[in-house]
C-alpha cells in the first residue's frame, strides 16, 4: 500500500491520491492540495474509491473540493460524509483536489483514482462548457439516441452581458427518480460556481422543472449521474433577456412612501396573537410541506428568524428545497415573526408551512408548529397515506 502524504503534484495516464495517513484517521487543522496533470489533449476523470469525512449538511467542517484546472479553476464539487459522488471530469488535462479539516471529528479520509480520458467531440461521454451566445441549447450526453451514461459530471456555465438576465427552460426531462434526488440530479445555481447558498433548485424524476430566471448575469447548471441506473436525460434551452427597468423615475420625496407601506403589513402580522389554528389533520392538507426535524441553526435578522432544520422525516415535500449531504438532509425555514411560533435550537418539531419561490419554508404566526414526540409518527404516517 502506498504511503499518502498531505498533497502533492502527480501526473501520468493514471494513479491514486489519498488523504494523509490513509487508511488511518486524517490529522486535524490541515489543508492539503493535490495537482493532477494528465497528457495534453486528454481530460482528468476522478473516481472516489472510499470517502469518510466528518458529515455535515453543508460540508462546513471537513471537506474535499474538486476544481477543473490548477489556478482559479471552476469548482466541480464539494464533498464530505461517506456517500461517494459519481466520476468527476475536468474540462482540461488538469485538476486540483483540496482537502480541508477542522479541529474536531475526523474519519479515515479518502482514496481516489485519477485517469486520462479522451474529451469526446460529440459529447457522448463528457459534457458541459461555457455558453455565451444570446440563446442556446444544452443536453445530456447521448441525447436523444440513448440514455445518458453512468458516472458523469457536467457543468454548463451560462454568462450573459452585465445588464442582462438568463431565462432557462427544460423542454424534455427524465433523470433517475428519487425523493431527495440523491443519485442522479440536475442542480442550478445563481452565479458561476457550485455553492449551496446560491442553489436555485435540485431536480430529478420525469417532470421538467418550472422555468428559471437568474438573479444576475450568470447561471451554473450541474448534472451528476452515479454509477448505477440511468435514464433518457434532458434538453434545456436558455436565452438572455434585459433587466426590467422602472418605467418612471419617482421624485426622492415619494420614495419613503412605498418603503413604509412595505414594513407595515409585517409589523401588523407580528402583532397578531401567536396561536396555531386547526388540527394536525386540517393543517396537513392546507400546507405546502410537512416535515419533522431538529433546529440546528437559528439566526435572527430584523423581525424574522432564519433557521436550518436537520430533517428526521418528510411527510409532504411540495416545492421545499431539501439539501442532501451523505445521509443527512436539511431544509431552510423562514419564521416571519421571530417570536411566533417560537422555535429553539436543538429541539425537535413538527413543521407545516408554505414554500416561497426559492424553495424555502415560510412559517406564519398561525402556521402549525409543535414539539415532535416519537408517538406523533403514527398519525403523520396515517395522514401521508390519506389523500387530501
Amino acid at each position: 500500500r502506498p504511503t499518502f502524504t498531505c498533497g502533492g503534484v502527480v501526473s501520468g495516464e493514471s494513479g491514486f491520491i489519498g488523504s494523509e495517513g490513509f487508511p488511518g484517521v486524517y490529522p486535524p487543522n490541515s489543508k492539503c492540495t493535490w495537482k493532477i496533470t494528465v497528457p495534453e489533449g486528454k481530460v482528468v476523470v476522478l473516481s472516489f474509491r472510499h470517502l469518510d469525512l466528518e458529515s455535515d449538511n453543508l460540508c462546513r467542517y471537513d471537506f474535499v473540493d474538486i476544481y477543473s484546472g490548477h489556478a482559479n479553476g471552476q469548482r466541480i464539487g464539494r464533498f464530505c460524509g461517506t456517500v461517494k459522488p459519481g466520476a468527476l471530469v475536468s474540462s482540461s488535462n488538469r485538476m486540483l483536489v483540496q482537502m480541508t479539516s477542522d479541529a474536531n471529528t475526523a474519519g479515515s479520509g479518502f482514496i481516489a483514482k485519477f485517469s486520462a480520458a479522451e474529451p469526446h467531440e460529440r459529447g457522448d461521454q463528457y459534457c458541459g462548457g461555457r455558453l455565451e451566445k444570446p440563446s442556446g441549447t444544452f443536453h445530456t450526453p447521448n441525447w436523444p439516441e440513448r440514455d445518458y451514461p453512468a458516472g458523469v459530471a457536467c457543468s454548463w456555465h451560462i454568462v450573459a452581458p452585465k445588464n442582462q438576465l438568463i431565462e432557462l427552460k427544460f423542454e424534455k426531462f427524465d433523470v433517475e427518480r428519487d425523493n431527495y434526488c440523491r443519485y442522479d440530479y440536475v442542480a442550478v445555481f445563481n452565479g458561476g460556481e457550485i455553492n449551496d447558498a446560491k442553489r436555485i433548485g435540485k431536480y430529478c424524476g420525469d417532470s421538467p422543472p418550472a422555468p428559471i430566471l437568474s438573479e444576475k448575469n450568470e447561471l451554473l447548471v450541474q448534472f451528476l449521474s452515479d454509477l448505477s441506473l440511468t435514464a433518457d436525460g434532458f434538453i434545456g434551452h436558455y436565452k438572455f433577456r434585459p433587466k426590467k427597468l422602472p418605467t418612471t423615475t419617482a421624485p426622492p420625496t415619494t420614495t419613503t412612501v412605498p418603503a413604509t407601506s412595505i414594513v407595515k403589513p409585517t409589523v401588523a402580522l407580528c402583532q397578531q396573537k401567536c396561536k396555531r389554528s386547526g388540527t394536525l389533520e386540517s393543517n396537513y392538507c392546507s400546507s405546502n410541506f410537512v416535515i419533522t426535524g431538529t433546529v440546528i441553526t437559528a439566526v435572527t435578522r430584523a423581525s424574522s428568524l432564519h433557521a436550518t432544520i436537520s430533517i428526521i422525516n418528510v411527510y409532504k415535500e411540495g416545492n421545499l428545497a431539501i439539501q442532501q449531504a451523505g445521509k443527512n438532509m436539511s431544509a431552510k425555514i423562514l419564521v416571519m415573526c421571530k417570536q411566533c411560533p417560537l422555535i429553539r435550537r436543538g429541539l425537535n418539531y413538527i413543521i407545516m408551512g408554505q414554500v416561497d419561490e426559492d424553495g424555502r419554508g415560510k412559517i406564519f404566526p398561525n402556521s402549525f408548529v409543535m414539539s415532535f414526540k416519537t408517538k406523533n409518527s403514527k398519525i403523520l404516517n396515517a395522514l401521508k397515506n390519506k389523500t387530501c
